[in-house]
């Protein structure tokens, strides 16, 4: 039975069969990455930014004989944004190949479909079953970035310290847990506008004004999800001229998530991204000493953040590829087929 489902309101029972079911699906499709936890999972699947809704739907087995209810086996939310609907899905591996995936992403699509958007849009992790899926269902491929893990227990730690002082003179660097100071965060957006026009995808839209980036930080800590940033601030002018940014999500504080690493194009040439980045695993390393782990993902394309990523230890993982398809196109095409 699918029905649509507020984590909200859910009961404890349902988020933890529903973090069953993700973590079968971890175990089957990525079995390196960590295990998820039930820290703040509710608040990560419910809380959304200013303007932005997510609508989900669960899959649920029926009762047992004595009336308990059934374990959660699919789950489908898609985070509406801008122009488009983002889908995500969760099928247990028990209950795949049963039509049970297509049938959570057409009541998603109805949905996406009725709410007046076009398009729908979703992240399928290479070498998955999710690839096969997607594309049997019309989504197209548009974009793909490579995952890269830096295992943290690997790490030379004197060669990291040195390597986070290797900025040119006339820059001051600065760690940020929670995320940058207010009197700062003017000049955080016009850093991050440097990547307004590069083709980056469009499943995790940036911020690049103020209370956007503001909304954001309160977003991520809402979720569970804990910001930290380093800056490298121009002594001249005050001026943000590099930034990195990590996340740690209490869902699996093992892993943290690498975020942006921008350095404004006027200040390139001065070893601003390595240091940075440096200084920024060296301040994890006290701050979260549970984490063992980071991810972070990068177009080919960029060759000078891959080749900073390699200096530090980061080994290439898989494809994370984006996929969009015409919401009308998949309406028709799933209902057809019922």
């Amino acid at each position: 039975m699918v029905r649509e489902w507020d984590p909200r309101t859910a009961s404890s029972a349902e988020i933890a069969s529903l973090l069953d079911t993700l973590n079968a699906v971890l175990a089957a499709d990525l079995p390196q990455d960590p295990p998820w936890r039930e820290s703040s999972l509710r608040e990560y699947l419910s809380e959304v930014m200013p303007g932005e809704r997510r609508i989900s739907w669960v899959a649920q087995a029926d009762p047992a004989p004595d009336g308990t209810p059934g374990p959660i086996l699919g789950h489908v939310n898609v985070l509406l944004l801008g122009g488009i609907g983002v889908l995500e899905v969760l099928v247990h591996p028990t209950a795949r190949r049963g039509r049970l995936g297509r049938e959570l992403v057409r009541v998603a699509a109805r949905r996406v479909w009725d709410e007046g958007f076009q398009s729908i849009g979703v992240e399928v992790v290479g070498d998955t079953p999710a690839v096969a899926f997607y594309e049997a269902l019309g989504f197209t491929r548009e974009y793909v970035e490579t995952r890269s893990v830096l295992d943290l227990g690997a790490m030379e730690w004197p060669v990291l310290a040195e390597m986070a002082t290797e900025v040119g003179a006339g820059y001051h660097v600065e760690f940020c847990p929670g995320g940058p100071p207010d009197d700062l965060i003017e000049a955080y957006a016009r850093a991050k506008a440097e990547v307004r026009d590069v083709d980056d995808g469009e499943l995790r839209p940036s911020s690049y004004d103020p209370q956007r980036l503001r909304d954001s930080l309160d977003t991520l800590h809402r979720r569970g999800m804990k910001p930290y940033i380093v800056l490298a601030l121009h002594e001249q002018t005050g001026e943000v001229a590099g930034l990195t940014e990590v996340v740690v999500p209490a869902q699996h504080p093992t892993r943290a998530d690498q975020y942006d690493t921008i350095v404004v194009r006027d200040h390139r040439g001065y070893g601003i991204d390595r240091a940075i980045k440096a200084r920024m695993l060296l301040e994890l390393r006290s701050a979260e000493p549970e984490l063992a782990e980071v991810q972070t993902w990068n177009a080919q394309a960029n060759e000078a953040m891959l080749k900073v990523n390699a200096e530090l230890g980061y080994r290439p993982d898989r494809d994370w590829c984006e996929y969009s398809v015409d919401v009308a196109e998949l309406v028709h095409r799933l209902d057809s087929q019922r």
